[in-house]
């Protein structure tokens, strides 16, 4: 009718031309709730209460004010006047390389998502790949950033085997050079492949913001946590905050939790050589000197943690194996003498000692190598004098660290591969290597390049989540990168001067980087004895 007669088209055009404010307000309405509520979704938890709040107020303010609702109302209809100006932008349609990009990709599952008894297959040669990838994201050069596909129910979803060969042609035809979190709907038969930023890299070492008995093991992505930590990063403007060129910006991060009503109270780190596990365990000893005590044990000798040496908090750095032996005897004491100055408090109705309140950290790296030495000398394993520490830790508020090899894993005591429960794994490694050492398969996919301090956490029951370590290199090592080691040196305590130690004697009597003898490692102990 519009095109045969020219009154009802001038009526469209007219009512058209006097109803154009109105769509254009109603237009800006829509994009601002939906900004508002991106806005809201992209808060933090601990921070909606805040807006919340802050936005009540506004609200009451503007029904105090005279006159202030109509004002409030016309402000609004300007503001949404300004947002819906413009036509509505159309609808998403992939280009002619996402398009062939996707058809490679759906003729690439035929082979997995067929069986020859099928008579009507879900995914055939010859068929669009619009049929079965219900929603997609591409980025500018085609490659896609998420897709959600369908596929039958005779797939055999449930079977770890079936999924890896399906996620690692995914990986492959999506782009290697990209790590991607497949969540498999069994219930559904659906499939959603997501592509995951990078982690944040060379995050230096400083103060983070976090309550007692918390320790920050490194980052994550947006989805693995929903706590978010401001840090200083490099490379963001400079904000006045930190170095030069640094800014401050919310990152989330993995909070590893120790204490008395903690269920992952001891720490296991595995990793190949250069693949951070050093680095990881000198950020938890800074961490944990700010209200806390530390036995340091390097088993490699290479002298890395020499510069805690001397500090205000550090009882001891040992890397002979009778100072290592005097050590670690003297923390298993240093655990029943707390427990049973805990049970006594408790008894008479007192509170609890400070030095018994007081964190004890044994941090062990590369232990296997001190095994090995005194399985040589027909000495005691170092390993087993750990027992008491991971058993009664929580109770005594005791924590263990340890870290080695991945490959020498099976070398790890059976008490410490037991009770650490809070896990680590760094470095590349297969999925069915992180599946044997945390006891879950991460839902990602591996990375193309693996950064030292990239690799993967689960503390205790919970899932496997991506994890970069903070860049806390030695600050005597000539090597690194001069802002890294001045801001290690900035959060050393100040040195310990004539302060008594607890195992003090042992500390002198066997120095780091050099094998005591028997007689000094009993000197030691016998002025330790609790």
């Amino acid at each position: 009718m519009l095109r045969r007669s020219p009154v009802p088209r001038a009526w469209a055009a007219g009512a058209v031309d006097v109803f154009h404010p109105l769509v254009t307000v109603s237009r800006g309405v829509r994009r601002l709730a939906a900004r508002a509520r991106q806005t809201w979704e992209h808060t933090p938890k601990d921070r909606r209460g805040p807006l919340v709040f802050l936005v009540a107020a506004a609200v009451l303010a503007v029904g105090l004010v005279p006159y202030g609702p109509p004002l409030a109302l016309l402000g609004l209809m300007g503001a949404a006047a300004w947002a819906g100006r413009g036509a509505p932008a159309p609808a998403p349609d992939p280009g002619a390389d996402a398009g062939t990009r996707l058809q490679l990709l759906h003729d690439a599952l035929v082979p997995y998502f067929t069986a020859p008894q099928d008579a009507a297959p879900l995914y055939r040669h010859g068929g669009h790949w619009q049929t079965v990838f219900e929603e997609h994201e591409t980025d500018g050069t085609g490659r896609p950033v998420r897709l959600l596909l369908r596929y039958p129910a005779y797939f055999t979803d449930g079977e770890p085997e079936s999924r890896a060969r399906v996620e690692q042609l995914l990986c492959g035809k999506c782009g290697r050079d990209r790590e991607y979190r497949f969540r498999w709907d069994q219930e559904e038969n659906r499939l959603e492949v997501t592509a995951l930023p990078q982690l944040p890299t060379g995050v230096p070492a400083q103060r983070f913001v976090t309550a007692a008995g918390e320790t920050v093991l490194g980052f994550t992505d947006p989805t693995g946590t929903p706590r978010t930590l401001p840090v200083v990063c490099p490379g963001d403007p400079d904000d006045g905050d930190g170095p030069e060129g640094a800014g401050t910006r919310d990152v989330p991060a993995v909070v590893w939790r120790t204490g008395a009503r903690s269920a992952e109270q001891h720490l296991l780190v595995l990793g190949r050589p250069g693949s951070g596990a050093t680095t990881l365990l000198r950020s938890v000893a800074i961490q944990a000197l700010t209200c806390g005590d530390v036995l340091v044990v390097d088993g490699a000798g290479t002298g890395e943690y020499a510069f805690l040496a001397g500090r205000s908090g550090v009882l001891a750095v040992e890397s002979g194996l009778s100072g290592t032996l005097a050590t670690l005897e003297w923390a298993a004491h240093e655990t029943e003498r707390r427990l049973i100055a805990t049970s006594r408090a408790r008894q008479l109705g007192r509170l609890v000692p400070g030095d018994v309140h007081r964190p004890l950290w044994i941090i062990l790296d590369r232990p296997t190598e001190l095994s090995r030495l005194a399985a040589a000398e027909g000495r005691p394993d170092p390993q087993r004098l750990l027992e008491v520490p991971l058993r009664q830790g929580r109770a005594a508020n005791v924590t263990v660290v340890v870290a080695d090899q991945d490959d020498g894993a099976e070398a790890l005591a059976a008490p410490v591969r037991g009770l650490a429960r809070a896990r680590v794994v760094l470095g590349a490694a297969g999925h069915r290597r992180i599946g044997a050492l945390l006891g879950a398969v991460p839902d990602t996919s591996p990375p193309g390049r693996m950064p030292p301090g990239r690799g993967y956490v689960r503390l205790g029951s919970g899932p496997v989540r991506r994890l970069q370590v903070p860049d806390t290199p030695d600050p005597y090592d000539a090597g690194a990168a001069e802002p890294l080691r001045r801001a290690v040196l900035e959060l050393l305590p100040e040195p310990a001067g004539g302060a008594e130690r607890p195992p003090a004697e042992a500390t002198e009597a066997v120095p780091a980087g050099r094998r005591g003898t028997e007689d000094e490692a009993d000197g030691a102990l016998s002025g330790t004895g609790s």
